[in-house]
C-alpha cells in the first residue's frame, strides 16, 4: 500500500490537505452540476398536458378533419412534424438575439406545398413581437420550416 508520508514529495501535511481539498472541490462541483442538470430536466412548463390529453386531441383531429382532407385531396396528408431539439434551440436563440422585443413569441402556422414534389401539409414557426393574443409577427426574422414528417402519419 502506498504511504504518502514516506514519499519525499508528500512530506508534511500541506500536500495531503491540498489533495483532500481538491478532491472535495471536484466531488462537490460534480454533484452540484448533476443537481443543476437534474433540476433543469425536472422543471416542467405549467401548460404541459398529459399524454392521455394529447392523444385525445390527436384523435379528435383525425376524426373531425383528416377524413375531409383525405376526401378533398384524394389521398391522406401528413399531420405530424418533427424538429430536433437542437434545431429548436438554435431557432429560439436566433429569435431571442434578433428580435426587437424583450419577450418574443413563436406562432405556429399550418401551410401546404404547391409544387410537383409535394402537395402535402407543413408547418412553419414564425417569430412574434410578444406573447399576447393578436400580437404582430416579427417580419424582420425568418420563420423555421423544413421539419421532418412521417408518411403515413404517426399517431400520437
Amino acid at each position: 500500500m502506498f504511504d504518502y508520508r514516506k514519499n519525499p514529495i508528500w512530506k508534511g501535511d500541506f500536500p495531503c490537505l491540498l489533495v483532500t481539498k481538491s478532491s472535495f472541490l471536484i466531488v462537490f462541483t460534480t454533484l452540484l452540476a448533476i443537481n443543476f442538470k437534474t433540476n433543469l430536466i425536472m422543471s416542467k412548463p405549467s401548460n404541459c398536458i398529459t399524454v392521455a390529453a394529447a392523444r385525445q386531441l390527436q384523435d379528435n383531429w383525425v376524426a373531425t378533419r383528416a377524413v375531409d382532407i383525405e376526401r378533398a385531396m384524394g389521398s391522406g396528408d401528413t399531420r405530424e412534424f418533427l424538429f430536433s431539439v437542437a434545431e429548436l434551440e438554435q431557432f429560439l436563440a436566433y429569435v431571442k438575439a434578433g428580435s426587437g422585443s424583450m419577450n418574443p413569441g413563436i406562432r405556429i402556422y399550418f401551410g401546404a406545398y404547391d409544387n410537383a414534389t409535394s402537395d402535402k401539409a407543413t408547418v412553419f414557426l414564425a417569430p412574434t413581437m410578444g406573447v399576447t393574443p393578436g400580437v404582430a409577427n416579427d417580419y424582420s426574422l425568418e420563420p423555421l420550416n423544413k421539419g421532418i414528417t412521417g408518411f403515413p402519419p404517426k399517431n400520437y
